[in-house]
C-alpha cells in the first residue's frame, strides 16, 4: 500500500488516503517520491475552472515532483495530471510516470530545492535564452520578481550572461531578496503606477540601453517596460499576474521595432524540458540558484494546499514525504 493525497471534488483540499501500490506499464517506470510542490497550476487545475476543462475525479493531484527510481537515481518527473483525464500525478509516496517524462539528476542536488525549482525555473531559463535571446552583456528587467519564476529569472539572468538586472517587486520583501539574488537595482511596483511614471522610472534605473525583458506579469508594467527597451529589444511574456491586458501602444512597437513573445512550458519538447532541468539542476547543485521554499511534511498537506489556494504562502510550498 502507498499513501496518496486524493482529490474527490473540485474547489476542496485533497486528503490522504492509502491506496494500493501501482503497478507500471509499458514504457512507464516506478519512482518512490521524495518530496512535491503545491504550484498555482495544481490547485487551479483542482478548481475545475482551468483552460484544460474540469478534471475527472476522484484523482491525485500534482504536475511534477522528485524522488528516486528503484536503482537509486535521483530524478525530477512531470505528469498531467488535472490536465488529463484518468491521469493521478506526484502527490503520493510511489509513482508511475511514462519514461519520456522522467529527467535524471546530477549528483548533490538537493531535491527540495529542485522540487521548489522545478518548472517555474525552467520557465524562467526557456524565457530568457530560447524565447528572449538572452546574450552576454545585455541589460535585463525582470517583473515580478516576488514569484518563483521572476526570483529564478533574476539569478538565471545573471548566470547566462547578462551584465545588469533590474529587478521590480510589489513587496519591500522582494525587492530586498531580489538584490540578494544579483539584482543591480529593485524598484517598487507601486498601487497607483501609470504606464509613463512606471517607464520613467525603470528609465533612470537603467544603465545604458536596456535589452530583454521577462515579464510574468503583463498590464501597466508590461506596457511601462516597453517604452524603455532599445530599438529591437524583446519582451518574453509568460504571465498576467498584474492584468490580462496591458495598454501597449502601437506608436511605441513600431518606433522601436520592438519584439513581443509569448512564451509557455506548454510549447517545450521533452527533450528542451530535459535539458532546462539539466541546468537549473545544476546551477542548483553547486549552490549558484535558489528560490524561496517552505517545506512541510506530506501530514499537512490540506492546510499547506488551503494556504496555496489563499496565496498567503511565501514561496513555494514543498511536500515532503
Amino acid at each position: 500500500m502507498i499513501r496518496a493525497a486524493l482529490l474527490t471534488t473540485c474547489g476542496t483540499a485533497p486528503t490522504i488516503v492509502e491506496r494500493p501500490a501501482p503497478a507500471p506499464a509499458d514504457g512507464e517506470v516506478a519512482v518512490t517520491v521524495e518530496a512535491v510542490p503545491i504550484t498555482p497550476l495544481d490547485v487551479l487545475c483542482a478548481s475545475g475552472t482551468s483552460y484544460f476543462g474540469p478534471p475527472s475525479t476522484p484523482y491525485v493531484p500534482g504536475v511534477q515532483g522528485v524522488g528516486r527510481l528503484a536503482d537509486g537515481t535521483a530524478v525530477w518527473f512531470g505528469t498531467s495530471a488535472g490536465m488529463r483525464s484518468g491521469v493521478d500525478g506526484s502527490m503520493a509516496s510511489t509513482v508511475t510516470v511514462p519514461a519520456a517524462d522522467v529527467v535524471a539528476l546530477p549528483d548533490g542536488v538537493p531535491l527540495t530545492l529542485l522540487a521548489a525549482l522545478g518548472l517555474s525555473a525552467v520557465a524562467a531559463h526557456a524565457a530568457l535564452t530560447d524565447a528572449g535571446g538572452l546574450a552576454a552583456g545585455e541589460q535585463v528587467i525582470v517583473l515580478g520578481t516576488g514569484g518563483v519564476v521572476g526570483q529564478a529569472a533574476v539569478q538565471l539572468a545573471l548566470l547566462g550572461g547578462a551584465r545588469r538586472v533590474i529587478a521590480v517587486a510589489r513587496s519591500a520583501a522582494a525587492r530586498a531578496r531580489a538584490l540578494e539574488f544579483g539584482a543591480a537595482v529593485a524598484l517598487p511596483l507601486l498601487p497607483d503606477d501609470d504606464v509613463t511614471s512606471m517607464a520613467d522610472r525603470l528609465r533612470h534605473a537603467a544603465d545604458g540601453p536596456v535589452d530583454l525583458v521577462l515579464d510574468p506579469v503583463f498590464g501597466v508594467p508590461a506596457a511601462a517596460a516597453l517604452r524603455v527597451l532599445r530599438p529591437g529589444g524583446r519582451l518574453v511574456n509568460l504571465g498576467s499576474a498584474a492584468g490580462a491586458t496591458a495598454p501597449i501602444e502601437s506608436a511605441v512597437l513600431r518606433g522601436g521595432a520592438l519584439r513581443i513573445i509569448g512564451y509557455t512550458n506548454n510549447g517545450l519538447s521533452t527533450a528542451a524540458r530535459a535539458a532546462a532541468l539539466s541546468v537549473v539542476a545544476g546551477h542548483a547543485a553547486t549552490g549558484r540558484l535558489t528560490v524561496d521554499h517552505e517545506i512541510v511534511p506530506f501530514d499537512a498537506v490540506a492546510d499547506a494546499w488551503a494556504r496555496q489556494d489563499a496565496g498567503t504562502t511565501a514561496g513555494r510550498i514543498v511536500l515532503a514525504f
